[in-house]
């Protein structure tokens, strides 16, 4: 019986003028929020992209999940988390998740905020994220705002 190989895993910082690598990390995002959470194509992208630290994980050479990392005036906020559906539960999300965190802390953070849509807040309390305030409508999905204090 052949052996099934797993993938190997690369994780790239993107700058956002790499207009390539930023368009991998559009491509994943367009998948998972676009296709699949059917969020319109003008409230996905913003020019908030344009300001932040992006990570991108490659399986192979194919672009599977990503994330961002941006300052809003005095908060750090963690964002726009993706991973591609048949690489869920690979642990590449928490991949992501770590290097934002690491970026996060590397750039002097005291804490991180993310809005979690509600179906993955046991997935953020898992890094030390809590949950505050009520539930809001981002997209047309269900939100929590969640702190993690560094």
């Amino acid at each position: 019986m052949e052996k099934k190989h797993e993938p190997l895993f690369r994780i790239e910082w993107i700058d956002a003028k790499n207009s390539e690598a930023l368009e991998d990390a559009f491509n994943v995002r367009r998948e998972v929020f676009i296709k699949e959470q059917n969020i319109p194509e003008d409230e996905e992208f913003d020019e908030a992209d344009l300001r932040s630290y992006h990570v991108i994980v490659y399986a192979n050479s194919r672009p599977v999940a990503t994330g961002r990392l941006l300052k809003e005036r005095e908060i750090w906020l963690i964002g726009r988390i993706s991973v591609l559906k048949e690489y869920r539960g690979k642990q590449v999300g928490k991949l992501v998740v770590d290097k934002l965190l690491e970026q996060a802390i590397e750039l002097g953070a005291a804490e991180v905020n993310i809005h979690a849509q509600t179906h993955a807040v046991s997935f953020y309390k898992k890094f030390g994220f809590v949950a505050f305030g009520d539930t809001f409508l981002e997209a047309g999905i269900e939100h929590i705002s969640m702190v993690k204090k560094i």
